[in-house]
């Protein structure tokens, strides 16, 4: 199958756009990949331990508007009290859709529990005057709603330093992958492109030589290009003007010889204009082939 120059460049150009773009999809997924596991972190774990943080500060707040309305005997803030319990409950909420770690959903159901307890004794307890026992049963509930919620952190912590080693590792391994594929690549590529380019070096030096030797009167020149593409057709069209230079040379030779015995007369000296105009023709061809091959 013939291949032109231009065929084999196209060709050549598109081989690289794959190794750029095989580099590319190959980088993009291992990123994504590790911002997937970086976002599950954050979603699954660290939030948990945010909303624990935030139902612990909501039951020391309802606590100590307790404890202080008790020691200055003055009436609770109902509305300071009901929304720290609704800040409570959202955040309970929202823990509740986000259960990721075995024995989470136990936890958090026994978090719920307890929490509605709570929330039942002091809705009752801000409703009539405070005690000393309903300041310590208030605390007992919350102490022990306050330790599932440490349980609930810890569990959701380690969860979330085990996964923050796993995406350590697995940063690492997408490094040492990119860093074989890059390398492979990379040689892929320096290959091709010496390949690419001793092809047209050598086929352009042999050309180069090959004019030369024809401007310095050595017809015996011949040029032979393996393949079927534009420089096999040059050496063709290179080697036949060779040939012709050479049979033009040899007939000016043999008239000049006979004109110094028989001296010229006009009708020779015509034929010799004629000849060397057929050479100045064949110098013009052969430079506009060179250039048509040049601007490929």
């Amino acid at each position: 199958m013939k291949k032109s120059i231009r065929t084999r460049f196209t060709l050549g150009m598109i081989f690289l756009f794959l190794i750029i773009l095989v580099l590319s999809v190959f980088s993009d997924y291992l990123l994504n990949k590790l911002s997937n596991k970086t976002s599950a972190i954050l979603k699954e774990n660290y939030v948990s331990i945010v909303y624990a943080r935030e139902m612990s500060e909501g039951i020391m707040n309802i606590n100590q508007e307790l404890t202080s309305c008790f020691l200055t005997k003055r009436n609770s803030d109902s509305l300071k009290i009901n929304s720290d319990l609704q800040y409570i409950n959202t955040s309970l909420q929202l823990e509740i859709k986000n259960i990721t770690e075995p024995g989470e959903e136990k936890l958090v159901s026994g978090i719920e529990t307890g929490f509605t307890e709570y929330r039942d004794s002091v809705l009752k307890f801000i409703l009539s005057p405070l005690s000393a026992y309903r300041i310590l049963y208030l605390e007992n509930k919350s102490g022990n709603l306050n330790q599932q919620l440490l349980l609930l952190s810890q569990m959701n912590g380690k969860a979330l330093e085990m996964k923050t080693d796993d995406a350590k590792d697995s940063s690492k391994s997408a490094l040492t992958q990119m860093t074989i594929l890059a390398t492979l690549c990379f040689l892929m590529g320096m290959s091709f492109t010496f390949s690419f380019a001793s092809y047209f070096n050598q086929r352009f030096f042999q050309l180069y030589n090959g004019i030369k030797e024809i401007v310095s009167s050595n017809y015996n020149q011949k040029l032979f290009f393996e393949g079927k593409d534009e420089f096999y057709e040059i050496s063709v069209l290179f080697n036949e003007m060779a040939e012709r230079l050479k049979e033009n040379k040899q007939k000016m030779s043999v008239t000049l010889q006979e004109d110094m015995v028989k001296g010229i007369s006009s009708n020779d000296v015509e034929e010799l204009q004629k000849m060397l105009f057929r050479l100045k023709v064949m110098e013009e061809q052969a430079a506009a082939l060179i250039s048509r091959f040049k601007q490929k």
